[in-house]
């Protein structure tokens, strides 16, 4: 029985990712701080952010539509990533890239199984 955002996985996932990024991002270039080291923090807090607050509202509706705005944070997110690793900032963009992926896939998971429920 889930609670609270806090006991989804993919809330948990999101807030390691957050860690991660900023950890990888404090190497950025000083010139970046006001454009991708900024924009990728955004894009990154966004997701588990986006999950809490979803998670608070009222519908399952609601809580998709919130889940589809950390979706579009984590595309926007894993874009970023690719802009910075060909840019030569990030060493293991890779490794970023991957767990990006795997928190797309559970929150397509989590809409799908709310649209299931919906329906």
């Amino acid at each position: 029985m889930i609670k609270t955002h806090k006991d989804l996985d993919v809330w948990k996932k999101s807030m390691d990712l957050v860690m991660d990024v900023y950890r990888d991002t404090q190497t950025f270039p000083k010139e970046e701080v006001y454009g991708l080291t900024s924009q990728i923090r955004r894009a990154v807090v966004s997701i588990p952010c986006n999950v809490a607050e979803g998670a608070s509202r009222n519908s399952k509706k609601e809580f998709g539509q919130y889940l589809y705005i950390a979706l579009g944070s984590a595309s926007e997110l894993e874009t970023q990533i690719l802009i910075a690793d060909r840019l030569g900032y990030l060493q293991e963009s890779g490794r970023l890239l991957i767990k990006t992926e795997a928190i797309k896939k559970m929150l397509n998971g989590l809409i799908s199984h709310l649209t299931r429920k919906t329906s």
